[in-house]
Formats: C-alpha cells, sequence, structure tokens
C-alpha cells in the first residue's frame, strides 16, 4: 500500500477553546501514540487528512512530516461532530516497517439478490492482521447465485499474501433470507395495530381510574385549601 506524505506539527494549545483555535486555522487537533512512547499532541492539516481519507480509506498509512523527521501511523480513531459530519479529532497509532497489526477491513456486497431473497448482511468489517505497509484496504464478497439460506463466512473471504484473518472464520458475514410474502407483510402490520390499539385502550383505562381518585371526596382530617386566602391549611386563630 502507498504511504501518504502529510504535514504535522507540535501543538501547544488544549482543550476545547484550544481545539476551536485550531480547527479554525484549518487544522485538525490529534494525537500520536504507541511503542510505549508519550502521547504527542499535534496538529494536521484538515484538507490534508480529509483526502487521505477519501483516496485510501480508514487504514491508510500516512508519513508524517514532523520536526524535521518522519513518522509512520494509521487513523485509530476518527471522531466526527455527530449533526455536521466534520472530523473534530483524530487519535494516530505509530507503526513500524516490518511490524504485523491487527485492523478492521471494511466488507463490501456486490451481486444481484436472488429471486425472492432478503440480503442479511451481520458484518461491515472482517478483522485481520498483517504487515503494516501492506494492510488491505477492503474486502469484497458476490452474493451472484447465492440461494435463499445460504451464507459467505469470514474464512470464505479471500485474502492478500500476509494477512491472516483475526476472527472466527466461521462468523456469518452475509445471509440470504427468504423476503417476507405480502400475506406475512400484511399479518405483521395487523399484529402491529392490534397492540397499539390495546395500548392506547390500557392508557385510556389507567387515566380514568386517576381522573377519579383524584375527584374523591375530600375525607375528615384533610387539609382544605382556603380558596379566599390562597393559603393552604385551617386559618390560623387571630393574635391577640
Amino acid at each position: 500500500m502507498a504511504e501518504v506524505r502529510i504535514s504535522a506539527e507540535p501543538r501547544t494549545e488544549f482543550g476545547k477553546g484550544g481545539a476551536r483555535r485550531v480547527r479554525r486555522s484549518g487544522k485538525l487537533p490529534a494525537v500520536l501514540y504507541g511503542h510505549g512512547t508519550d502521547p504527542r499532541h499535534i496538529s494536521l492539516v484538515t484538507r490534508e487528512f480529509e483526502h487521505a481519507l477519501r483516496t485510501d480509506g480508514i487504514n491508510v498509512l500516512l508519513n508524517l512530516q514532523i520536526d524535521g523527521g518522519s513518522e509512520l501511523a494509521l487513523p485509530k480513531s476518527v471522531q466526527r461532530d455527530p449533526v455536521r459530519g466534520a472530523i473534530e479529532h483524530v487519535d494516530l497509532l505509530l507503526v513500524r516497517r516490518g511490524e504485523k497489526i491487527t485492523v478492521d477491513v471494511p466488507l463490501a456486497v456486490e451481486g444481484d439478490v436472488v429471486s425472492g431473497g432478503l440480503l442479511d448482511q451481520q458484518a461491515t468489517t472482517v478483522s485481520v492482521t498483517a504487515e503494516a505497509t501492506h494492510l488491505p484496504q477492503g474486502f469484497t464478497v458476490s452474493i451472484q447465485g447465492l440461494d435463499i439460506g445460504g451464507s459467505i463466512h469470514a474464512g470464505d473471504i479471500k485474502l492478500p499474501d500476509g494477512a491472516e484473518l483475526a476472527g472466527d472464520p466461521e462468523q456469518v458475514v452475509v445471509h440470504i433470507l427468504a423476503a417476507p410474502t405480502a400475506e406475512q407483510l400484511e399479518a405483521e402490520l395487523a399484529e402491529a395495530e392490534a397492540e397499539l390499539g390495546a395500548g392506547a385502550a390500557a392508557g385510556g383505562e389507567e387515566a380514568v381510574v386517576a381522573a377519579a381518585a383524584d375527584a374523591e371526596p375530600t375525607g375528615e382530617g384533610d387539609v382544605v385549601p382556603d380558596t379566599d386566602s390562597g393559603e393552604g391549611g385551617p386559618a390560623e386563630p387571630a393574635e391577640s
């Protein structure tokens, strides 16, 4: 896999305010860690990092140009704004040439679902172990011709040379279910409507019971609000 050269520099501002100022300057707050070293707070050029992700995927190998030297790193965690989707922070893991690491590789599905079938993709990534500079960027499995009830397991995926499956080879990643018939869909809809109606009726009964309880006459010894004074409780005797 290709190494993506990207600019980085030490970061001296911390906290939410410092991170906002870094982002306003067109840079991305990041933390670089690994191999027993102390975490280093750095910043990346946002457009360079975003371009690297779009081009080479989440397991892109970054060649960080920092402090007059270079470091190899992989994105470990990318945090995004939940509304805008913009990248706000990234954790980077230091790696070395020849070092084997375990990563989650995206899994895509191609082909047409058999007539009467329904695709059930149970995994969107597959965990593999490979040399840090030769990580696979993605896998594709074909469901063309896969009959109803058929499955593809993690162990069925063809891996590149040097890569090993890190998870359970029996893990089902894709399964073809029988698509529900129109009658089954109508029956499920009727059942859901019946449950909804029963819940509404039960709620109505509870409301009636609660209203009746509120309307019960006040018993002896209860405090009756003084509607004239606006204060609750019995009237106090006049001071002499």
